[in-house]
């Protein structure tokens, strides 16, 4: 039994030295050093740390010509004082704005003899959207648009009576309204005034406006409440209908040093931001503090003034990871 006690320790042991030697070759690959065959069963405490720091330090500078940082969409920006908001998230969708839609009757009732728009024209205030011959006096006039638009219904067709009904309905969105819902530990925070920053991630979109109206009475079927924000839509992509995230801001105070938040990576565990240098652009570790989605304050790091990739850095960190991988091989 002793004897093979002897044999099943002798095999631990190698197997032992054979695991530390593979973790030493490891860590020295990743330092860029030549491995160190490990003696006996001790390690060197902070290797890990080491290795992944030497890494970092280390790391080539990734050189890109002005041609290439415009053709892959990568923008510069200095590090500066930046305006830190503290926001509010809440969920919303874009209406039309119900002070800018028209609903369009007849004049006098009539029969319709001619229909000349449909759902989905853009009309100019005072263009004709059909004619009308009136029953008394036989005489044929014009329906005309009231505001310059878009048709977003039509209930007319020749041949029918006009009767007291809707014809056409236009809606100018110049300007929309995004409807949000607010709950009730939300309320108290929320006033009209508010500046509110509106996303749609799906469409690509992103605008300022401002918060005009908060309900004075909640619905019962959700415990929520009704908040409104006008919004700018002179290119009209704000589509009603269209499920948005929207930010009021609560509150706005300066950081001495800030970035926008997507040029940090993360790199070896830690927080770098690429920051240009004469040989190219190189990450830089930093130290982050608040952070309101568009900005991020750095306490470190970073000295005002110093060019950065602004968007895109991603890429960035993919040349690096093409490099490490190289010399790995």
């Amino acid at each position: 039994m002793n004897g093979k006690n002897a044999v099943m320790t002798s095999t631990m042991n190698r197997k032992l030295i054979l695991g530390l030697s593979v973790l030493a070759f490891a860590l020295a690959a990743c330092g860029g050093r030549e491995p160190e065959p490990a003696q006996g069963s001790s390690t060197q405490t902070g290797g890990a740390s080491e290795a992944a720091e030497d890494h970092l330090t280390e790391t080539a500078h990734v050189a890109l010509t002005p041609a290439q940082l415009q053709s892959s969409g990568i923008t510069l920006a200095e590090v500066g004082p930046r305006r830190i908001r503290e926001v509010l998230p809440l969920y919303g969708v874009i209406a039309p704005n119900a002070e800018r839609v028209r609903d369009v009757a007849a004049r006098f009732p009539g029969v319709i003899r001619e229909v000349v728009r449909k759902v989905g024209d853009h009309v100019r205030e005072g263009d004709t959207l059909a004619t009308v011959e009136a029953n008394e006096s036989l005489e044929t006039y014009a329906v005309t648009a009231p505001l310059s638009g878009v048709i977003s219904a039509r209930n007319a067709n020749p041949g029918e009576q006009t009767g007291d009904r809707t014809l056409f309905t236009v809606a100018d969105l110049s300007t929309v309204w995004v409807e949000i819902s607010l709950f009730p530990r939300d309320i108290a925070k929320v006033h009209v005034g508010q500046s509110v920053r509106v996303r749609s991630d799906d469409a690509g979109l992103e605008t300022n406006g401002k918060l005009v109206y908060v309900a004075p009475f909640g619905q019962s079927v959700n415990q929520t409440l009704t908040a409104r924000v006008l919004v700018d839509n002179p290119q009209r992509r704000w589509a009603p209908g269209l499920y948005v995230t929207a930010e009021v801001t609560l509150s706005e105070t300066t950081a001495p040093l800030g970035i926008r938040s997507e040029a940090v990576q993360t790199l070896d565990g830690r927080s770098v931001v690429f920051v240009k240098g004469d040989e190219g652009f190189a990450p830089t570790e930093v130290m982050l503090g608040r952070n309101d989605g568009e900005f991020t304050e750095v306490l470190s790091g970073l000295d005002l003034g110093q060019t950065y990739v602004a968007t895109n850095s991603f890429i960035l960190k993919a040349e690096l990871g093409k490099g490490a991988a190289a010399h790995e091989d």
